[in-house]
């Protein structure tokens, strides 16, 4: 899969897609969260049909807090003292994952899942365990890289790499 582009805004532009694939996390969010968290740019398509799915509220988080407008690195309600789970469409090192979640945290939010459509780390995840994070997936880049290999994934997908 390192050989080719993976084009995910393809997965995040097809409704019928994006809300098969987000139907797949719904059972991996803790039964305790009480927010969701996108993170910038493709976790939010993502959370937003998640959040639509099991009632839970969601945030936005930018990866760095413009220097205009409202100012703030997370969009939406109040995250201080709530338990979040933070959304993210796919994973390629967790380096974002830790980042953000880090911020939610300096901010009294607590945070120890995170949830993603597709996992295509190379199978170094110590990023995300030193960070004490746990990453829930819908689907690994093994399972990606055969559904492209045996055709099961339509042809105007894209290439899946």
């Amino acid at each position: 899969m390192s050989d080719t582009y993976f084009d995910k805004y393809l997965l995040e532009s097809d409704p019928a897609l994006l809300r098969a694939l987000v139907e797949l996390l719904v059972p991996l969010v803790p039964a305790d969260t009480d927010i969701l968290a996108g993170l910038e740019l493709g976790g939010v398509p993502v959370v937003t049909v998640l959040s639509q799915l099991t009632g839970l509220p969601s945030v936005f988080v930018r990866k760095e807090a413009k220097p205009y407008g409202t100012r703030k690195l997370v969009e939406g309600c109040p995250i201080s003292g709530r338990t979040l789970t933070v959304v993210e469409d796919v994973v390629s090192s967790g380096g974002q994952i830790a980042l953000s979640t880090t911020a939610l945290r300096e901010a009294a939010a607590r945070v120890e899942v995170a949830v993603a459509l597709i996992d295509r780390r190379p199978g170094d995840q110590d990023i995300l365990a030193r960070a004490g994070i746990e990453l829930r997936c819908a689907l690994t880049r093994d399972q990606v890289q055969s559904a492209s290999t045996d055709g099961s994934t339509q042809p105007d997908a894209g290439s899946v790499g």
